[in-house]
């Protein structure tokens, strides 16, 4: 398995919390749903079927994927913004895209999802306070806690990971 193909921009590297920083991740979730869906534009059927990478997953399943993972996100930064270091609940991705719904809902209507999730959950970025970077919740599946500082780096690079998986594959395949 070819790390770069599965890792077209490298893997998630913490950062420490500075302004710069900040606004740079808001700007990746604010703009992610335009991206992935220019990403997938004018893509065919048996285009949207094909897996990025051997062994991968099919650029409708990462479509889906986004959009499930992100609402899970989403949910996690209300959760830690609302209570005292909480415990998220972890999903199986790999099972979730082999669900029915990924197989014969269109891409459109998780691009619809997604940008309307990234609307509220932009506007929920912008407006916390600085101190609210630092609440954070438990992911019982890494025996770990993270800031939601952490999360917003996590998913700002989440959104541009499998942007990457989408236009790369169409960099090879010449589409």
């Amino acid at each position: 398995m070819s790390t770069s193909l599965q890792y077209p921009i490298g893997k998630f590297s913490a950062q420490p919390m500075s302004a710069d920083l900040l606004e740079a991740w808001i700007g990746d979730i604010r703009f992610l749903p335009g991206l992935l869906e220019q990403s997938i534009l004018n893509l065919d059927e048996a285009q949207l079927q094909t897996p990025y990478r051997e062994g991968g997953w099919t650029i409708k399943q990462v479509v889906h994927h986004v959009a499930d993972s992100h609402m899970n996100a989403y949910i996690r930064f209300k959760l830690g913004l609302t209570e005292d270091h909480p415990e998220i609940k972890p999903y199986d991705e790999g099972a979730w895209a082999l669900l029915e719904d990924n197989a014969l809902v269109p891409v459109n209507v998780s691009l619809t999802l997604i940008h309307a999730l990234h609307t509220r959950w932009t506007s929920l970025i912008e407006h916390m306070e600085p101190e609210h970077w630092q609440r954070t919740v438990f992911h019982p599946q890494h025996q770990r806690t993270f800031t939601l500082w952490d999360l917003l780096g996590m998913y700002a690079w989440h959104g541009k990971h499998h942007v990457a998986h989408i236009t790369s594959l169409r960099a090879r395949m010449n589409w």
